[in-house]
C-alpha cells in the first residue's frame, strides 16, 4: 500500500501536465475551427448553416442545409477545408472526358493550333506553302483529312471537354469549397483562352496548378502560376529577357562584300532585335493584380526593374513541331545544362537570356550575377508583403462576405494572412469565426454570376446534367463566358456588374427556360422534390417551392412581388421579347410581363395533370428568376 500512495503524486502530476501542454497544443493548432459566432448575430442554426452553404459553394442541395446544421457547422466546414471527401460518381463521369487527362505536351500534339497544323502539312508535302492563302474549301478538306490522318483534333473539342468538366465538378463535387476557390483563383490570376498562345495550356493550369494549391499557401500558388506556360504566354514574360546589346560598330557592309548576304543579315539582325528585350507586362500585373494592389507602395521603378528580376523565365519547348526542342532536349537528356538554367516541367529558364545586372525592387537588392533564384526571391517578398496580405484580404472578404466589406474583418484577415505564412485555409477560418461575417449586413448581401446562377439552379432543383455545354450556352448568353474573360483582372466580383437593364429579364427568361424543359440534356422532377406533393393551387405551389429553393429566406415580399406573374399563359413569350429589349428599365419591363396576369392567382385551384406540370415549372421558373433568387 506505501508503494501505491507513493505513486499517486507522480501520477497526478504527470496527468496534470499532460492536461496542460494539451490544452496549450488545442489552443495553438492552427487548423482548430471554434465556434461559429453566429448567435450573436440572431440566427438560428439552420439559418447559419443556410448562410455558410450560400457562400462556400454553389448552392445548398435539396435538404443541405439541415443536414449540415445537424452535422454540425464547423464540422462541414473543416472538411471542406480538407477537402478529401470522395468523389466516386463525379470521377466517373469525367473519366470520358479524355483531353483532360493529357499533358501540355500532349495537348499541343493532339490540338495544334490552326497554323501549327498548316506548317506541318507544309512539311510533310500534302500542300505547298503557296495554298496557305488559299480559303477555298478544297484546301480546308485537305488540312482536315490530314488532321485525321495524323490523329489531331480542333481545339474547339478541347475546350468544349473544358467547360464540359467545370460545369459538372461545380454542379456536383462534394469539395465544394475547393471549387469554389479554384474558380475564385483562377479568376485572381487569370488567363484568357481568347489569346491564342496560352489557349491551349489553360486545362492544364487549372487542373495541375490552380485547384491543387487553391487551400494551400499563398506563396506556392503564386509561383506556380509564374512559372505555367499559360500565365508566361498570356502576359507575355516567355519572351522577356536582357536589353539586346549595342549595335555594332562596324557596318555590315565592311563585313559583306555580297549585297543579296549583307541584306539578310540586317534583316536577321533586325528580328533578333525585335524579338529580344525586356517587356514589363507580367512585373507590372504580378504586383498591381496578383500581389500588392494597385496602391501596394510600389512604383515604376519597382516595374521595371522587377521585370529584369524575371527576365529568362520561359517555356520549355513542347510538341513535335516546337522551334528548338530537338536541341535543348538532346542537351538536356545527356545531362548537360548550362551553368544556372532550370528545367522544371514545361517550364525552362535560360541564363542566356537573363539581366546580370543590380536590381533593386521595393528597397531589396537583387544581383548582380544573379539567375532564376532572384525569381523565386522576389515573389516570395511579394507574397509575403503587408499589402499583399491586405489585399488579396479584401478580396476574399469581398468574394464570401460583401462587395463592401469592412475594415475590421480585412484586418483581421490580414493579420492571420501574415501571421500563418499565407496559409489561405487560416485566413477563411479567420474570416467564417469573425462576427461580420454573419453580421446581418452580409446576409444574402452577394449577387450570383451568371455561372453561380446557373449552377445554383442545377443543384437546388437536384437536376440531372447530361449535356453540360448547352448550360454553357445559357451562361455565355446571361453574360459571363467562362475562362474567355481577355483582361488580366478578371471578371469583377461586385452586384453591379451583374445586374444592369436587361440583366434581370435575361435571368428570368434562364429560369423559364430552365424550368420548363427548354434547355436540352438537363432533367429534374419537381414532384418528387416536394415529396410527390401536388400542390392546390398556384400560390400554393409558389409558397411551397420558394420555401424548398430558397430555404431560411424571408419571403413574404418575394411571394407578394411574384404573384401577379403566376397564371399568365403568355408570360414564356413575353419573357423571351422583354430579355431582348435592352432600351427599357427592368422595372419596367418586369411589371410590363405582370401586369396583365390574372389577380385570381391567390385561389386558381391547379389544373388537370399535364397542365399542373406546366404550371408549377412556370412557377419554378419565376422564382428562379425573381430578384431574390439572385442574391447569395
Amino acid at each position: 500500500m506505501k508503494s501505491l500512495k507513493g505513486l499517486v503524486l507522480p501520477v497526478f502530476v504527470l496527468i496534470g501536465g499532460l492536461l496542460f501542454f494539451s490544452s496549450f497544443y488545442d489552443r495553438n493548432n492552427p487548423n482548430e475551427i471554434h465556434k461559429f459566432p453566429y448567435k450573436q448575430a440572431g440566427l438560428s442554426k439552420n439559418q447559419a448553416a443556410a448562410h455558410l452553404l450560400s457562400r462556400f459553394t454553389y448552392g445548398a442541395t435539396p435538404g443541405q442545409v439541415e443536414a449540415v446544421a445537424r452535422e454540425g457547422l464547423e464540422k462541414w466546414f473543416s472538411e471542406q477545408l480538407d477537402a478529401k471527401l470522395p468523389d466516386d460518381s463525379l470521377n466517373h463521369t469525367l473519366d470520358s472526358f479524355d483531353a483532360l487527362k493529357l499533358s501540355n505536351s500532349q495537348i499541343v500534339d493532339t490540338y495544334p493550333r490552326p497554323g501549327i497544323v498548316a506548317r506541318r502539312a507544309i512539311k510533310d508535302g500534302i500542300i505547298n506553302k503557296d495554298s496557305i492563302q488559299n480559303n477555298k474549301p478544297e484546301y480546308k478538306k485537305m488540312l482536315q483529312e490530314y488532321m485525321v490522318q495524323k490523329g489531331m483534333k480542333p481545339q474547339q473539342e478541347l475546350f468544349r471537354q473544358f467547360i464540359n468538366q467545370k460545369i459538372l465538378r461545380a454542379a456536383y463535387t462534394n469539395n465544394q469549397l475547393q471549387e469554389v476557390m479554384t474558380s475564385f483563383w483562377f479568376n485572381h490570376f487569370n488567363v484568357s483562352i481568347t489569346k491564342n498562345e496560352c489557349a491551349q495550356f489553360i486545362p492544364d493550369y487549372e487542373r495541375d496548378v490552380i485547384r491543387p494549391d487553391a487551400l494551400g499557401k499563398f506563396n506556392d500558388l503564386l509561383l506556380a502560376t509564374a512559372k505555367s506556360p499559360a500565365m508566361l504566354y498570356y502576359l507575355d514574360n516567355f519572351s522577356s529577357a536582357s536589353a539586346p546589346p549595342e549595335k555594332p560598330k562596324i557596318t555590315l557592309k565592311l563585313v559583306f562584300a555580297d549585297t543579296t548576304k549583307q541584306a539578310m543579315a540586317l534583316n536577321q539582325l533586325k528580328k533578333a532585335r525585335q524579338q529580344r528585350g525586356l517587356n514589363e507586362n507580367y512585373a507590372r500585373e504580378v504586383m498591381e493584380l496578383h500581389t500588392l494592389g494597385v496602391d501596394g507602395g510600389y512604383s515604376q521603378q519597382d516595374v521595371t526593374q522587377a521585370a529584369k528580376v524575371l527576365t529568362g523565365w520561359s517555356v520549355y519547348p513542347m510538341g513535335d513541331f516546337s522551334k528548338g526542342k530537338d536541341i535543348i532536349s538532346k542537351v538536356i537528356d545527356k545531362g548537360i545544362i548550362a551553368e544556372g538554367m532550370v528545367h522544371d516541367g514545361d517550364f525552362l529558364f535560360t541564363p542566356g537570356r537573363h539581366d546580370h545586372s543590380e536590381k533593386v525592387v521595393l528597397g531589396r537588392h537583387f544581383g548582380p550575377n544573379g539567375g532564376y533564384d532572384e525569381g523565386v526571391q522576389l515573389l516570395s517578398m511579394l507574397a509575403h508583403h503587408p499589402s499583399t496580405a491586405k489585399f488579396i484580404s479584401r478580396k476574399l472578404a469581398v468574394r464570401f462576405v460583401s462587395d463592401a466589406p469592412p475594415q475590421s474583418l480585412i484586418d483581421k484577415m490580414a493579420k492571420t494572412f501574415l501571421n500563418s505564412d499565407g496559409d489561405i485555409k487560416q485566413v477563411l477560418i479567420a474570416m467564417v469565426s469573425a462576427p461580420e461575417f454573419w453580421s446581418a449586413s452580409a446576409l444574402r448581401e452577394k449577387t450570383k454570376s451568371p455561372f453561380e446562377l446557373a449552377i445554383n439552379t442545377v443543384r437546388s432543383l437536384n437536376a440531372q446534367v447530361t449535356q453540360p455545354y448547352q448550360l454553357y450556352t445559357w451562361i455565355n448568353r446571361m453574360g459571363e463566358k467562362v475562362y474567355y474573360y481577355q483582361a488580366p483582372t478578371g471578371f469583377p466580383d461586385k452586384g453591379q456588374y451583374w445586374i444592369n437593364t436587361g440583366a434581370l429579364l435575361s435571368r428570368m427568361n434562364f429560369g423559364l427556360a430552365f424550368a420548363t424543359g427548354r434547355i436540352p440534356g438537363i432533367k429534374f422532377d419537381l414532384l418528387k422534390l416536394n415529396r410527390g406533393h401536388e400542390p392546390e393551387s398556384s400560390q400554393a405551389a409558389l409558397i411551397t417551392y420558394s420555401k424548398l429553393i430558397m430555404p431560411e429566406r424571408p419571403l413574404d415580399n418575394t411571394i407578394k412581388q411574384l404573384t401577379p406573374m403566376l397564371n399568365d399563359p403568355q408570360l414564356v413569350v413575353k419573357v423571351d421579347k422583354a430579355s431582348n429589349i435592352t432600351t427599357s428599365p427592368v422595372k419596367d419591363a418586369l411589371s410590363m410581363v405582370g401586369d396583365t396576369a390574372g389577380k385570381k392567382a391567390r385561389t386558381q385551384v391547379m389544373p388537370k395533370p399535364d397542365e399542373a406540370k406546366s404550371m408549377m415549372a412556370q412557377v419554378v421558373g419565376i422564382i428562379i428568376g425573381s430578384p431574390e433568387y439572385q442574391r447569395r
